[in-house]
């Protein structure tokens, strides 16, 4: 028997009136609108568009609303289209820009509205923000997108004709059949002991008696429609951004992705203002007190979050809705130091007076700077055992720090290359851009390779830093792989030392390897692997970190 949860429309807030607002097709989507002091005054509305129940306790839309509604905005919460209360089919994200539009409209046209909306929200409903921003709807004054991508959740592109990749994650596959499958959200994972995972999938939407869309038109074959009517959201007239993004967030490549893009158009780059914070995908903080590390927070533990969660947006919309003070007054990019409470502001990321070090992975386990090292070829290798898979450090990757997991045992296997630099004299503030290169090679047909940085304490503990993953296919032959491991702020202290975890899996996070060349979600037979890396010479592993004060020993 499968085992599920159900989670059906929680009651709505009494703060909220309920609506029904007319798509162009017609569907309705249910819509709770929050205004303070009843419609008499028009006034600047905020909308948050999400598909995990607007009256849920999940997202705490109502607490939200509250105290955006004590700062004079009216609220306009919405489930997406096939969610929840909404009518219509739940589809992954190919309907949010013209639903995004149309809402606008119908806010514009109400007696409460003064015809200035701003949007604000987290994740799925970070992406719905970029969406309706493709619109280029006039009414939009200003988005505050957090822990999110204009890519949030769409699976590994593989091209032909390039042996490297990415690396899919299993959420990819798991968030359709859970989150967006029919009305409700149905919380369910797969027996991860059992590698049949599509089989699971099968089994599962047999249990509920109907099929997700949003799976179907990814697995097996996938058909990956159109998100955005131009491309990009970037081709849309441009709209001021507030760009939040959390140091240990997993779905931060897909926000860093996005800053990339931005810069690519000035018109959006102009206001533009990134804002990142040592925070993981749900809110948990590094420097959080242990009592806050909880998997369901209370109202009042809700309550105290909101001001630094919900603050900065409202200094942002202050000034790019309302009109009021100076643009000059909100940062280019405001930072945290993780590790330290400070938040510190420059005018570009990275910030200026970043150098680059690099760091070479030696025979005997160590990392050492660079120019420091002339080290002869040589290999490392390991077996990847598809049956004795490395563990992912976290439960669940998206409250990461909540867990705040001590990744120091992970290096004990024998499937887990170690490296490991000398203790730093001083405090290191790593803090810019973290890349590696390497050369590796397989006895399998397919390779993928887990970079994880780590902070290794004199107590023995680690604390990830920066990670990075990619895939080698036709993995026979030596290839090189270019491996990005996002970007840090992050203070080293005095006595620490950088580890380098090398390994060809994380499990559950991301879909293992068969070791035979098969479909990973799909399963079927399994292989051990050699896995070879390549060290010293110019093609050994090498990782470039970015130093803004201190020196590595």
């Amino acid at each position: 028997m499968v085992r599920f949860t159900r989670i059906a429309p929680a009651p709505v807030s009494p703060l909220a009136r309920p609506e029904q607002v007319s798509m162009r097709d017609g569907v309705r989507l249910a819509t709770d609108v929050y205004v303070p002091g009843g419609d008499a005054v028009p006034g600047d509305a905020i909308l948050i568009r999400l598909p995990y129940d607007k009256s849920g306790d999940y997202a705490f839309i109502h607490l939200v609303a509250e105290y955006f509604m004590a700062h004079g905005y009216r609220v306009v919460a919405q489930d997406v289209r096939g969610k929840f209360r909404s009518e219509g089919e739940a589809l992954l994200f190919v309907n949010e820009v013209r639903d995004g539009e149309d809402t606008l409209d119908w806010i514009v046209r109400q007696p409460w509205s003064n015809g200035r909306v701003a949007m604000w929200g987290d994740s799925y409903y970070g992406y719905t923000q970029w969406a309706a921003a493709a619109s280029g709807h006039p009414a939009l004054k200003a988005i505050a997108p957090r822990v999110t991508g204009t890519l949030l959740g769409e699976p590994v592109r593989r091209r032909a004709d390039e042996r490297a990749g990415g690396v899919e994650w299993a959420v990819t596959y798991l968030y359709p059949v859970s989150h967006f499958h029919g009305n409700d959200t149905y919380l369910w994972e797969p027996d991860w002991s059992r590698r049949e995972f599509a089989t699971q999938v099968e089994q599962f939407l047999t249990e509920v008696g109907e099929r997700s869309i949003s799976y179907d038109q990814w697995y097996p074959r996938p058909v990956l429609l159109p998100r955005f009517p131009q491309g990009t959201p970037f081709a849309a007239r441009s709209v001021p951004v507030l760009h939040t993004i959390g140091w240990w967030d997993n779905c931060a490549p897909l926000s860093w992705a996005d800053v990339a893009e931005v810069e690519k158009h000035p018109a959006w780059a102009a206001h533009h203002h990134l804002r990142i914070e040592s925070i993981d995908h749900e809110g948990h903080e590094l420097l959080e007190p242990d009592s806050d590390r909880v998997s369901e927070r209370s109202e009042d533990q809700v309550r105290a979050l909101l001001p630094r969660t919900l603050d900065p947006a409202l200094a942002f919309f202050e000034i790019y809705v309302r009109g009021n003070g100076d643009i000059a007054s909100i940062p280019r990019v405001s930072w945290n130091l993780a590790g330290t409470h400070e938040q510190r502001v420059s005018d570009t990321w990275p910030p200026q007076g970043v150098r680059e070090t690099a760091l070479v992975a030696i025979a005997d386990g160590t990392l050492r700077i660079a120019a420091n090292v002339d080290e002869p070829p040589s290999t490392k290798t390991w077996i990847h055992d598809p049956a004795d898979l490395v563990p992912s450090s976290a439960e669940d990757a998206f409250s990461f720090l909540r867990e705040l997991p001590d990744e120091a045992p992970i290096g004990d296997r024998d499937d887990v290359i170690v490296f490991t630099s000398d203790p730093v004299t001083q405090d290191v503030d790593l803090v810019g851009p973290v890349t590696a290169r390497a050369r590796v090679s397989s006895d399998g047909p397919v390779m993928d390779l887990f970079l994880r940085l780590l902070d290794l304490r004199p107590d023995g503990s680690a604390l990830r830093i920066a990670r990075g993953q990619r895939q080698l296919q036709q993995a026979y032959d030596p290839g090189d792989l270019e491996i990005d491991l996002g970007q840090a702020g992050y203070r080293l202290r005095a006595g620490h030392r950088l580890r380098l975890h090398v390994s060809s899996s994380d499990y559950p996070e991301f879909i293992p390897q068969t070791g035979t060349g098969g479909d990973p979600w799909q399963g079927g037979a399994t292989a051990r692997n050699l896995q070879t890396v390549f060290l010293g010479g110019p093609d050994g592993l090498r990782l470039t970190v970015s130093i803004l004060q201190g020196e590595l020993a």
